[in-house]
């Protein structure tokens, strides 16, 4: 873990707030009222990193294109709108710090590591202090609580014998006992582009003309390097401790796993994801149960991210094929419906587990070779395009 110096003589800008009665436009960089607050990814300190302004009271000092809470913030455009929320609302952030203590850690200073969520997302009115005594509205992208999680899979596995109730991290009722994060996407254009191996300019293009135009910063102002985009975020859930994940000696259990409502929540019997999944939280119980740690990562990648209607689609084209269904045939039909087989780009994946200090991984539950080959060799930069992979961690084993 690497302590920040003091920055006290970081100059704290002055901020302006907007007039409700009139829309200022700050659409091109240079333009009069455009005078966003510097960021500067990857900085020693969160004072020399600066804090993302991405809320509509300071718009001439907004160092972000987009919204909070992504497609989420259409819901809260509504609320103003009927006259249900006041747009001038404050929220208050006093009860809602981080259960837990995280970071910061070397690599939230590196501007390659961590290119898709804000490092200080988490603690925004403790990082930014000094901003926020003087006005400046800045919101958390991390949220950090504890909880307990109850599945008639542990439940069941209890009974059978293939976990045994301790009283700290599994009740003999069957809940387990966790820590879980919510974390919306925080991107950084210039590293995003690095990770992807192609152009600032091309991606930037590209994001502007997919969305339909809808953020035509994206290519009228350059100067804001943040994004935040109108896709899913991820949930983190740890069993164990948080503290000792960065502790390469403690034996650490992982699954990354990719949303799938249907399986995941209804038992769907077209998808066989949710056994994947509750067997990986089995696995993080019993590595709690040791003295390790267990994480999961829930990332909102519905339908290889494809989305849910493209997914349906293609389960009837699976099911309508002649010959029938068939396993191997899959790929192909998302082929002829999406036009690609798969959008979940695996490149971004590391990016929490670098957030959260961890270098080695013991257990690896994945089926995914692409997964696990951005896991096992990332340490020293091998492997395809992507060229920039992030250091992230050495495996012990896959399971």
């Amino acid at each position: 873990m690497a302590a920040e110096d003091d920055n006290s003589n970081v100059p704290i800008p002055e901020p302006e707030f907007d007039d409700e009665s009139v829309i200022t436009l700050t659409t091109h960089q240079g333009q009069f009222g455009a005078n966003p607050i510097s960021v500067k990814w990857g900085a020693a300190t969160a004072l020399e990193r600066g804090p993302i302004i991405a809320t509509t009271r300071h718009s001439s000092q907004r160092n972000a294109i987009g919204a909070h809470s992504g497609g989420y913030s259409v819901y809260k455009a509504l609320a103003v709108a009927t006259g249900g929320l006041d747009p001038k609302y404050q929220p208050k952030f006093d009860l809602t710090t981080p259960v837990v203590k995280m970071g910061p850690f070397n690599s939230w200073h590196d501007p390659k590591r961590i290119v898709s969520m804000d490092p200080y997302g988490h603690m925004p009115t403790i990082a930014f202090e000094e901003y926020v005594k003087k006005g400046y509205d800045i919101r958390p992208t991390i949220a950090i609580t504890k909880a307990h999680i109850d599945l008639p899979e542990c439940k069941e596995a209890i009974r059978v014998g293939r976990l045994t109730p301790d009283g700290d991290v599994l009740t003999h009722d069957g809940q387990s006992h966790i820590t879980k994060f919510a974390v919306e996407p925080v991107w950084n254009l210039p590293g995003i582009a690095e990770r992807f191996g192609c152009s600032e300019a091309s991606l930037r293009e590209t994001l502007f003309k997919e969305t339909n135009m809808m953020y035509p910063e994206l290519v009228t102002r350059p100067d804001l390097d943040t994004f935040l985009p109108p896709v899913g975020g991820l949930t983190i859930y740890v069993w164990g401790s948080v503290e000792k994940i960065p502790d390469e000696n403690v034996p650490l259990t992982v699954r990354v796993h990719d949303e799938c409502n249907g399986s995941d929540v209804f038992g769907s019997d077209i998808c066989t994801c949710r056994p994947y999944l509750t067997h990986a939280i089995e696995e993080c119980i019993k590595t709690a149960q040791e003295g390790g740690t267990g994480i999961v990562i829930y990332y909102r990648k519905e339908g290889r991210a494809l989305g849910e209607v493209t997914k349906y689609l293609v389960y009837n084209m699976r099911k309508r094929q002649e010959g029938g269904d068939k396993a191997e045939e899959y790929f192909n039909c998302t082929q002829h419906v999406a036009g690609v087989t798969d959008t979940r780009f695996q490149a971004l994946m590391p990016d929490p587990l670098v957030w959260l200090g961890v270098t080695k991984i013991h257990k690896l539950v994945s089926m995914s070779n692409v997964k696990v080959s951005y896991h096992t060799t990332a340490r020293n930069g091998e492997g395809s395009k992507p060229v920039a992979r992030p250091l992230l961690a050495s495996v012990d084993s896959v399971y």
